[in-house]
């Protein structure tokens, strides 16, 4: 078994920095934040990389480390960022918009869940990892993983019912 090196840190930054920088931004919310949880995962990543097998794929790593950063961090920071949306008209308006303003809806009612949940989602819908993957990258049971899968995207559809209903219909 050899070692990795610095050269395959860079060409795995290169390669997979762009992915990472999403899962992160839809892990922590804001871009600025995602940026610097990234960097502080790629920093631990680093200090261990010489020791990673080169037969395996870091990602794997360098993601489990992205959400447990992000979930310490939601346990630091207690305050809970809430932007309360105004009702919509009881006339539905079809907007041009719809497709952006939905998708920026859903990413605020994302950054609404706790951070198990929203890792969850996030690995399951945005990665398009399986349960068990999932369960592995967040060193969890895949059963915890389809509870707080089911958990969360109820909450969601709740809070989207309650949000965007005359949208909808």
């Amino acid at each position: 078994m050899g070692r990795r090196n610095d050269e395959s840190f860079t060409e795995f930054v290169v390669e997979r920095g762009t992915a990472l920088t999403r899962t992160a931004a839809l892990l922590c919310g804001a871009r600025q934040d995602a940026e610097d949880l990234l960097q502080a995962a790629l920093e631990k990543a680093y200090r261990h990389w010489g020791r990673l097998d080169p037969e395996t794929d870091p990602e794997p790593y360098v993601r489990r480390i992205l959400v447990n950063l992000a979930i310490s961090r939601s346990r630091r920071w207690k305050v809970l960022r809430e932007i309360h949306m105004a009702r919509p008209p009881d006339e539905p308006v079809a907007s041009p918009v719809h497709a952006v303003e939905l998708r920026g809806t859903l990413m605020d009612e994302l950054r609404k869940l706790g951070p198990r949940q929203r890792a969850v989602l996030v690995l399951r819908f945005w990665e398009d990892l399986s349960e068990a993957e999932t369960a592995r990258v967040l060193g969890c049971s895949v059963g915890t993983v389809k509870s707080q899968a089911s958990r969360g995207l109820a909450r969601l559809r709740e809070r989207l019912d309650t949000n965007m209903a005359p949208l909808g219909r």
